[in-house]
């Protein structure tokens, strides 16, 4: 009746996790209409809308958190009037409230240091192939989200033929499967090269797919959990992978890279998107200078 399912399948340019966000999202809306009396989407009306906000209000969801259910919901009642099920859109007019706009975690140049070349990176491997197959795939991942600021999707769906090591550079397919190409930095393209060459073939099994750049320790393809799991044991502190995409972007234009390369090298659809490195950059000089100059 509510046709989550029909609406899924029409969301073909966005991410598998954008999917199933607005998916969840609109059926806890519709448990919640049913509980007000309204079985289908032709009962919704503004007034709905906005109590619903309310609900969640009282139920102390995150502002970021009601920002995309109410993203879901206009995506969702935008599509029932194109496809002509609906006449007038019940979102229209419904403001919602403002993310926290926290700005991206970057990591400083030490602890950056630390997990690419410390010792917490590197296990004994010393007559141990397995774990020295490990340190190989674990180094060439961390080299790659850094050097190339690549998602951490982006990463688990490379294939070998995306990587072209001798020019450096990584073909990527990014949201709404779009496809750029990223320089590779040299330890990322060396320590791919020797994972690639001496390790990989220790984690092949019968059912490994041919085309997955990085496995799992069980012969599949690295998924974002796997790539989370490797930061855990490198990382000296709790990080996410995205963090390594964050300080990939910041350390370019703090050392004066033009904001669209920026934009094009991470795959923004909008330049906006990008700005938000501009302010990490701002809050960073002010803290150097805050912390260097005598009379700040």
């Amino acid at each position: 009746m509510w046709r989550v399912d029909e609406f899924a399948r029409s969301l073909t340019s966005s991410s598998p996790a954008t999917v199933a966000a607005y998916t969840s999202d609109l059926r806890s809306f519709a448990e919640w209409a049913a509980r007000a009396g309204v079985e289908e989407p032709a009962g919704v009306t503004r007034v709905l809308v906005r109590r619903y906000l309310a609900f969640l209000g009282t139920r102390r969801y995150a502002r970021r958190s009601v920002a995309r259910k109410v993203a879901s919901l206009r995506r969702y009642f935008h599509w029932l009037v194109r496809t002509g099920v609906l006449a007038v859109d019940p979102t229209v007019g419904v403001s919602a409230p403002r993310g926290e706009g926290r700005l991206p975690r970057v990591l400083g140049r030490a602890e950056l240091e630390d997990l690419l070349d410390g010792p917490a990176r590197r296990p004994a491997v010393a007559g141990d192939p397995w774990q020295t197959a490990v340190a190989l795939r674990d180094e060439a991942i961390l080299e790659l989200l850094y050097g190339s600021g690549l998602r951490v999707s982006e990463l688990c769906g490379l294939r070998p033929a995306d990587l072209d090591l001798k020019r450096r550079l990584v073909k990527v397919w990014g949201k709404g499967s779009k496809q750029r190409q990223v320089p590779m930095s040299v330890p990322a393209a060396e320590a791919t090269d020797r994972w690639l060459r001496h390790g990989r073939s220790h984690f092949v099994r019968d059912e490994t797919p041919a085309d997955a750049a990085f496995l799992n320790s069980r012969g599949r393809r690295l998924g974002p959990r796997d790539a989370r799991r490797v930061l855990d044991r490198a990382a000296a502190a709790p990080t996410h992978p995205h963090a390594l995409r964050h300080t990939f972007a910041t350390h370019l234009l703090d050392g004066g890279a033009d904001l669209r390369a920026v934009q094009e090298l991470l795959g923004h659809a909008s330049l906006q998107t990008t700005q938000v490195y501009t302010h990490v950059s701002k809050e960073r000089l002010l803290h150097v200078y805050e912390r260097s100059h005598p009379r700040a």
